[in-house]
């Protein structure tokens, strides 16, 4: 299921750490996942009933790909 979110709520919304960098619908493992990824830190936001939750506290830290 793809993620709902009204195209100009996404344009406002910003990760809520210091960079501030906009988000983007999915996860870098699922475009359909229910939740925002940050492009800059690469953070990830879950979205529950349509609502994002972008409390750094619920944030899915980016795991590397290479194991670094």
């Amino acid at each position: 299921m793809a993620l709902a979110l009204d195209p100009q709520l996404l344009e406002i919304l910003a990760c809520p750490s210091p960079d501030h960098a906009p988000l983007r619908p999915g996860t870098p493992d699922d475009a359909d996942a229910d939740a925002l990824t940050c492009t800059s830190c690469g953070r990830v936001y879950p979205v529950r009933d349509g609502i994002p939750v972008l409390l750094l506290d619920e944030a899915t830290q980016p795991t590397s790909a290479d194991g670094a």
